[in-house]
């Protein structure tokens, strides 16, 4: 005998409400993705086992009923609630196998496994939960009171199951797609899935700031340059975090208040300027950045530089530390926005490639465990194309200093005050 009615318990794909876990790697609307590719996996496995009765137990807009599905929401609170409902919405007089969205790779096959001589049926999963339970008829007893999303929630259902003196069939152990290792494992043994297909699009397609926001969590990501060979300058997140250190507090001697700091990161540079009393604002992409700088008390505005800022045309200086003078790929469009932003005379303080004759504009590409981004425009560039950018920004080199293996250049916006200020070279 095998199930009359299979019942799919699931929730709406909705971002930010599902698959929170894949989010250490993915985007809300990206582990929304992942779900719905699951759900619909799963459905169509429903659907080729040929049972004739196939319920789907929703939580979420029903308004779109699956072909071949009748639609029934959710009832109760927690999910043992949930479960007993949905067994007792979907019961039509004939034995009943329920199972989740959470296990892409089911096959029709396990779904109509015989359990003639049983009195249920029970798919265990590898992190301790269980994919599939099966009743002949509906029983809250088996179901409410079990603890839910635990790692011996499996065990426990079993047990509870046995208390009753019901003889259990377990089903073939299956994993979970709970977190980025769960959905790469099933990707690389299931190729053949939708799940899979979507897996694949989204390794080598994140954008660039979700990367780099992990990386701010503590996650380990590196950026690459065209070579394939990582970009040292761009993957120092350990030094972005921690406080301004001997050269960071020498570069921000130079400066003049209020400050803007360009791509400001998790705000180590606007912090230690506040601790010197001069007036500061961070600036950067990354909500992540904005959110660290913000819980070190130092003020930070999350905007791309391009769009209009505060104070323009009056910044005393304007930073671009860490190699930021490669955001966007274009240096020279990147100075002429710097000198539109600071006042008459201002100085903008670059933090260039050690390598003097480096300048390669080539899109980097941000890389963590499982994902790549896809290209970033980034330009890498030494002094010698930095000058020759500068130049035709009408910004003037007043000071070339090294310091511990960093490479510095300072500039003033051109005017008759500054012309004939020599170009002055530093070294430590």
């Amino acid at each position: 005998m095998t199930a009359g009615t299979l019942i799919v318990i699931a929730k709406e794909p909705v971002p930010g409400r599902v698959k929170t876990r894949l989010q250490t790697e993915f985007t809300p609307a990206e582990a929304a993705a992942l779900a719905r590719a699951s759900l619909a996996d799963t459905l169509a496995a429903v659907r080729a086992t040929g049972v004739r009765r196939k319920v789907l137990a929703l939580d979420g807009d029903s308004t779109s009923t699956p072909p071949g599905f009748t639609v029934v929401p959710q009832r109760g609170g927690g999910l043992d609630e949930r479960l007993a409902a949905a067994f007792e919405d979907a019961y039509a007089g004939t034995p009943m196998l329920l199972v989740g969205m959470d296990t892409p790779q089911v096959t029709p096959a396990l779904l109509r496994a015989d359990w003639t001589e049983y009195d249920a049926v029970l798919g265990l999963t590898e992190d301790g939960g269980y994919w599939c339970i099966g009743l002949h008829r509906p029983d809250a007893r088996a179901l409410l009171g079990v603890p839910m999303s635990t790692d011996h929630t499996g065990a426990d259902q079993l047990a509870r199951l046995q208390s009753l003196g019901y003889s259990v069939l377990l089903l073939s152990r299956l994993r979970d797609m709970d977190t980025p290792a769960d959905a790469a494992a099933l990707a690389m043994t299931y190729p053949e899935l939708r799940t899979s297909r979507l897996h694949r699009r989204l390794q080598h397609t994140a954008h660039p700031s979700l990367l780099f926001d992990k990386a701010l969590e503590g996650a380990p990501v590196v950026a690459t340059g065209s070579d394939g060979r990582t970009v040292a300058s761009l993957s120092a997140v350990d030094r972005w975090q921690a406080p301004a250190d001997a050269v960071d507090r020498l570069a921000l001697s130079r400066c003049e208040g209020p400050v803007l700091d360009i791509g400001c990161g998790p705000g180590r540079i606007v912090t230690a300027l506040a601790e010197r009393g001069i007036p500061a604002l961070g600036v950067d992409i990354s909500a992540q950045a904005v959110m660290l700088t913000n819980e070190r008390g130092a003020p930070a505005l999350r905007r791309p530089v391009q769009e209009p800022l505060p104070g323009e045309g009056r910044w005393g200086s304007v930073l671009l530390m860490d190699g930021n003078i490669g955001i966007g790929g274009a240096p020279e469009a990147l100075l002429r926005r710097c000198a539109e932003l600071v006042r008459p005379d201002g100085l903008v303080l670059v933090e260039v490639d050690p390598d003097d004759d480096l300048d390669d504009t080539a899109p980097i590409v941000l890389r963590s465990a499982s994902r790549h981004s896809h290209p970033l425009p980034w330009a890498r560039v030494g002094s010698r194309a930095v000058l020759r950018y500068a130049l035709a920004a009408d910004l003037l080199a007043t000071e070339d200093w090294r310091a511990d293996g960093r490479a510095f250049l300072t500039f003033r916006r051109c005017s008759t005050a500054v012309a004939s200020t020599p170009l002055r070279a530093a070294r430590r």
